[in-house]
Protein backbone atom coordinates (compact mmCIF):
# COMPACT_ATOMS: atom_id res chain seq x y z
CA UNK A 1 0.00 0.00 0.00
CA UNK A 2 1.01 3.51 -0.96
CA UNK A 3 1.49 6.10 1.75
CA UNK A 4 0.12 9.54 1.91
CA UNK A 5 2.32 11.59 -1.23
CA UNK A 6 2.94 14.64 0.01
CA UNK A 7 2.64 17.80 -2.77
CA UNK A 8 3.26 21.44 -2.56
CA UNK A 9 3.82 24.19 -4.94
CA UNK A 10 8.16 25.02 -4.98
CA UNK A 11 10.47 27.11 -7.20
CA UNK A 12 13.31 24.62 -8.54
CA UNK A 13 16.58 26.20 -9.87
CA UNK A 14 18.12 23.73 -12.33
CA UNK A 15 22.07 24.79 -13.03
CA UNK A 16 24.55 22.55 -15.30
CA UNK A 17 28.13 23.61 -16.62
CA UNK A 18 28.23 24.33 -20.17
CA UNK A 19 30.87 21.30 -21.97
CA UNK A 20 31.70 19.94 -18.51
CA UNK A 21 32.15 16.51 -20.53
CA UNK A 22 34.47 18.15 -22.99
CA UNK A 23 36.38 19.99 -19.96
CA UNK A 24 37.00 16.84 -18.20
CA UNK A 25 38.41 15.17 -21.28
CA UNK A 26 41.21 17.63 -21.27
CA UNK A 27 41.86 18.40 -17.76
CA UNK A 28 39.74 16.91 -15.22
CA UNK A 29 41.76 17.38 -12.14
CA UNK A 30 41.70 21.50 -13.31
CA UNK A 31 37.77 21.25 -13.89
CA UNK A 32 37.15 19.16 -10.61
CA UNK A 33 39.63 22.07 -9.01
CA UNK A 34 37.13 24.91 -11.01
CA UNK A 35 33.69 23.05 -9.55
CA UNK A 36 34.71 22.65 -6.55
CA UNK A 37 35.90 26.41 -6.13
CA UNK A 38 32.56 27.74 -7.86
CA UNK A 39 30.58 25.20 -5.65
CA UNK A 40 32.33 27.27 -2.57
CA UNK A 41 30.93 30.49 -3.80
CA UNK A 42 27.22 29.08 -4.73
CA UNK A 43 26.36 26.94 -1.56
CA UNK A 44 26.01 30.15 0.87
CA UNK A 45 24.46 32.45 -2.34
CA UNK A 46 21.70 29.57 -2.07
CA UNK A 47 21.49 29.20 1.56
CA UNK A 48 21.34 33.49 1.88
CA UNK A 49 18.45 33.49 -0.59
CA UNK A 50 16.63 30.55 1.48
CA UNK A 51 17.21 28.20 -0.79
CA UNK A 52 18.81 24.38 -0.49
CA UNK A 53 20.61 22.36 -3.09
CA UNK A 54 18.39 18.77 -2.85
CA UNK A 55 20.50 16.64 -5.40
CA UNK A 56 23.62 17.27 -7.35
CA UNK A 57 25.15 14.98 -10.18
CA UNK A 58 28.47 15.74 -11.10
CA UNK A 59 28.31 19.09 -12.08
CA UNK A 60 24.28 19.63 -12.04
CA UNK A 61 22.34 20.75 -9.39
CA UNK A 62 19.43 21.32 -8.57
CA UNK A 63 18.02 23.66 -5.83
CA UNK A 64 14.72 24.63 -4.14
CA UNK A 65 13.32 28.12 -2.89
CA UNK A 66 9.95 29.24 -1.08
CA UNK A 67 10.38 32.32 -2.84
CA UNK A 68 10.33 32.66 -6.59
CA UNK A 69 12.11 36.43 -6.18
CA UNK A 70 14.65 34.34 -3.76
CA UNK A 71 15.59 31.74 -6.72
CA UNK A 72 15.64 34.23 -9.24
CA UNK A 73 17.68 36.59 -7.24
CA UNK A 74 20.34 33.60 -6.12
CA UNK A 75 20.51 32.51 -10.53
CA UNK A 76 21.90 36.22 -10.65
CA UNK A 77 24.21 36.36 -8.01
CA UNK A 78 25.49 32.69 -9.06
CA UNK A 79 25.75 33.60 -12.12
CA UNK A 80 27.82 37.13 -11.25
CA UNK A 81 29.98 34.54 -8.79
CA UNK A 82 31.00 32.37 -11.35
CA UNK A 83 31.97 35.07 -13.72
CA UNK A 84 34.37 36.95 -11.13
CA UNK A 85 35.73 33.52 -10.07
CA UNK A 86 36.67 33.00 -13.80
CA UNK A 87 38.29 36.01 -14.13
CA UNK A 88 40.98 34.86 -11.38
CA UNK A 89 44.03 33.97 -13.20
CA UNK A 90 44.21 30.76 -11.27
CA UNK A 91 41.17 29.77 -12.58
CA UNK A 92 41.55 26.87 -16.04
CA UNK A 93 39.71 25.87 -17.00
CA UNK A 94 36.93 28.81 -16.88
CA UNK A 95 33.34 27.00 -16.25
CA UNK A 96 30.44 28.56 -17.17
CA UNK A 97 27.05 27.77 -15.56
CA UNK A 98 23.16 27.79 -17.26
CA UNK A 99 20.31 27.89 -14.81
CA UNK A 100 16.17 27.09 -15.65
CA UNK A 101 13.87 28.31 -13.03
CA UNK A 102 10.28 27.05 -12.92
CA UNK A 103 7.86 27.33 -10.08
CA UNK A 104 5.73 23.91 -9.93
CA UNK A 105 3.72 21.36 -7.90
CA UNK A 106 6.04 18.52 -6.63
CA UNK A 107 6.17 15.33 -4.64
CA UNK A 108 8.18 15.81 -1.35
CA UNK A 109 9.21 12.12 0.45
CA UNK A 110 10.72 13.18 2.94
CA UNK A 111 13.03 15.74 1.70
CA UNK A 112 13.33 13.95 -1.56
CA UNK A 113 12.07 15.64 -4.72
CA UNK A 114 10.04 14.55 -7.80
CA UNK A 115 7.91 15.74 -10.50
CA UNK A 116 7.31 17.60 -13.65
CA UNK A 117 7.81 21.06 -11.73
CA UNK A 118 11.27 19.65 -11.75
CA UNK A 119 11.76 18.29 -15.48
CA UNK A 120 10.47 21.97 -16.85
CA UNK A 121 13.51 23.26 -14.42
CA UNK A 122 15.96 21.52 -16.08
CA UNK A 123 14.27 21.67 -20.03
CA UNK A 124 14.45 25.18 -19.24
CA UNK A 125 18.49 25.14 -18.44
CA UNK A 126 19.22 24.04 -21.26
CA UNK A 127 17.19 26.16 -23.17
CA UNK A 128 19.67 29.06 -21.55
CA UNK A 129 22.45 30.80 -22.97
CA UNK A 130 26.33 29.80 -21.13
CA UNK A 131 26.41 32.38 -18.14
CA UNK A 132 22.36 33.05 -18.51
CA UNK A 133 19.35 32.27 -17.11
CA UNK A 134 15.90 31.13 -18.51
CA UNK A 135 12.81 30.85 -16.54
CA UNK A 136 9.19 29.68 -17.03
CA UNK A 137 6.38 32.00 -17.73
CA UNK A 138 4.93 31.33 -14.29
CA UNK A 139 8.40 32.14 -13.10
CA UNK A 140 8.15 35.62 -15.28
CA UNK A 141 4.57 36.60 -14.20
CA UNK A 142 5.35 35.89 -10.31
CA UNK A 143 8.96 38.26 -10.71
CA UNK A 144 7.96 41.02 -13.62
CA UNK A 145 7.38 43.57 -11.37
CA UNK A 146 9.16 42.40 -8.32
CA UNK A 147 12.99 43.10 -9.87
CA UNK A 148 14.69 45.32 -11.73
CA UNK A 149 16.10 43.38 -14.51
CA UNK A 150 14.50 43.01 -17.96
CA UNK A 151 14.03 39.71 -19.61
CA UNK A 152 13.50 38.70 -22.89
CA UNK A 153 10.38 36.32 -24.49
CA UNK A 154 11.73 33.35 -25.94
CA UNK A 155 7.96 32.27 -27.11
CA UNK A 156 6.84 28.81 -26.52
CA UNK A 157 9.35 26.10 -26.54
CA UNK A 158 8.86 22.49 -27.25
CA UNK A 159 11.09 20.42 -25.14
CA UNK A 160 11.97 16.71 -24.40
CA UNK A 161 9.59 14.55 -22.48
CA UNK A 162 7.18 17.37 -21.41
CA UNK A 163 3.75 17.49 -23.19
CA UNK A 164 2.79 20.86 -23.36
CA UNK A 165 5.16 23.36 -24.77
CA UNK A 166 6.80 25.69 -22.21
CA UNK A 167 6.43 29.49 -22.11
CA UNK A 168 10.17 30.98 -21.64
CA UNK A 169 11.68 34.07 -20.72
CA UNK A 170 15.80 34.83 -20.83
CA UNK A 171 16.82 37.31 -18.73
CA UNK A 172 19.10 39.74 -20.48
CA UNK A 173 22.01 41.03 -18.61
CA UNK A 174 23.41 44.54 -19.09
CA UNK A 175 24.98 43.71 -22.23
CA UNK A 176 22.19 41.69 -24.06
CA UNK A 177 19.35 44.54 -22.53
CA UNK A 178 22.05 47.13 -24.08
CA UNK A 179 21.82 44.92 -27.55
CA UNK A 180 18.19 44.56 -27.12
CA UNK A 181 17.89 48.65 -26.77
CA UNK A 182 19.80 48.90 -29.92
CA UNK A 183 18.34 46.21 -32.08
CA UNK A 184 14.76 47.99 -31.31
CA UNK A 185 16.03 51.76 -31.68
CA UNK A 186 16.90 50.27 -35.06
CA UNK A 187 13.80 48.64 -36.10
CA UNK A 188 11.88 51.88 -34.85
CA UNK A 189 13.53 54.34 -37.17
CA UNK A 190 13.00 51.59 -40.33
Amino acid sequence: MVGKINRRLTTILAADIVSYSKHMSTDEEGTLETLKRHMTAIEPIITAQNGRIFDTAGDAFLAEFKSTVEAVRAAIQIQEAVEISNQSPDVDPRLNFRIGINVGDIIDEDGRLYGDGINVACRLEGLANPGNICVSGSVYELVKNKLSYRFHAMGEQHVKNIAEPISTFSLLSDYDANALNHLEVAEASN
